[in-house]
């Protein structure tokens, strides 16, 4: 059992926020998931997140050991948490590829303990679970990179440089996001929602392969929760233009993007076989708690981008106020918030539940 609380007070002085990875039992690497064919479960109460924050539980592909190996300047490894990266190739990272990223640094005008540096941290990211208690999203980001890397200028697709869609990685991935593809009632607090969000729930993943082996292409991303004893399947896309289909393949990614009028950076990064591959080399775990000095979490839990009519399909993602989620409002108004993992456990599509 794992609880994340969101601000910690300490003696000298405050936390906002935290992430933390799961190591092997040695402790000094981390432990690699290898997903493909497999189903992935566990238990989440996030009934104490409010609008604005994310109590997240996702898949990075960070280097087994923290890049310890590999880099001579890098003598701390897994054990210290050292290694991180994610498609949005972030730049607060202050230690990338056992350098300093202190180049270039920009203190952040919003949060006194982050800043840009020079160097983004990129690789492949499987968002498993991105929820608060209003709205929950699972999504995939491809990449055009195998493991980690530091990246510089143009590859690191920087949004401040116009360059989101030029990068290697796709920052906004293929995601299914219940109440986005048209179904508003599915989950949220209270009992006249299927998935109660008041209460704890079990979250099953399962990943399809192409061949039914765990060497074949990944093809679908299926998800399915347990509550009161109850197995609930996923929603189906209520939009049209998008097929009625409850999992997330390449079909499905193609038509949410064209009727949403995104840009499809998914396909061009590879899709689902891309991050197959990833999946068959092995991913780092991370579980976080955070909340959004860029986009205060619209984009998960309210109407995001704030300049298309919130009419428009795709636009509405949440019933959270557009005014909700700045940081300095969550971290002083609900800075006892926390989420609560447990029973985190893998195996063989259709055994990690009662069914």
């Amino acid at each position: 059992r794992l609880s994340l609380k969101f601000v910690t007070v300490g003696q000298y002085s405050t936390n906002i926020g935290s992430r933390v990875y799961l190591t092997d039992t040695s402790g000094e690497k981390y432990y690699m998931f290898k997903l493909l064919n497999k189903e992935f479960t566990f238990d989440v109460d996030v009934s104490n997140l409010p609008c604005g924050l994310n109590g997240a539980l996702y898949f990075v592909e960070m280097p087994e050991d923290g890049g310890k190996g590999e880099f001579p300047g890098n003598e701390a490894g897994a054990e210290y948490g050292t290694g991180y990266c994610d498609a949005q190739c972030p730049h607060d990272i202050k230690y990338i590829s056992g350098e300093v990223n202190n180049l270039d640094w920009e203190p952040s005008p919003s949060d006194s303990n982050a800043g840009i540096g020079h160097y983004g941290s990129c690789c492949q990211e499987l968002d498993i679970w991105e929820a608060n208690s209003e709205a929950t999203a699972y999504t995939v980001h491809p990449c055009d990179v195998e493991g980690s890397k530091r990246c510089e200028g143009t590859e690191c697709g920087d949004n401040k440089s116009g360059d989101r869609y030029n990068g290697i990685c796709d920052k906004d991935g293929c995601d299914f996001h219940t109440y986005r593809l048209g179904n508003k009632n599915f989950y949220g607090k209270g009992g006249n929602f299927e998935v109660d969000s008041s209460k704890p729930m079990t979250v099953v993943t399962q990943f399809i392969t192409s061949d039914g082996t765990d060497n074949g292409d990944l093809v679908e991303m299926r998800r399915l929760y347990v509550q009161d004893g109850r197995v609930i399947q996923n929603s189906f896309t209520n939009v049209n233009g998008i097929d009625s289909v409850d999992s997330i393949t390449d079909d499905m990614c193609v038509q949410s993007k064209s009727i949403f009028n995104d840009i499809d950076d998914f396909s061009k990064k590879g899709g689902m076989k891309k991050m197959g591959e990833s999946m068959k080399r092995g991913q780092v775990l991370v579980l976080s708690l955070w909340d959004d000095h860029e986009s205060n979490m619209l984009w998960l839990d309210s109407n995001f981008p704030l300049d298309r009519d919130p009419n428009e399909p795709g636009v509405a993602r949440g019933p959270c106020s557009t005014d909700s989620g700045k940081p300095s409002d969550v971290e002083s108004n609900a800075a006892s918030s926390n989420v609560v993992f447990s029973k985190i456990r893998i195996g063989e599509i259709g055994s990690t539940y009662p069914n």
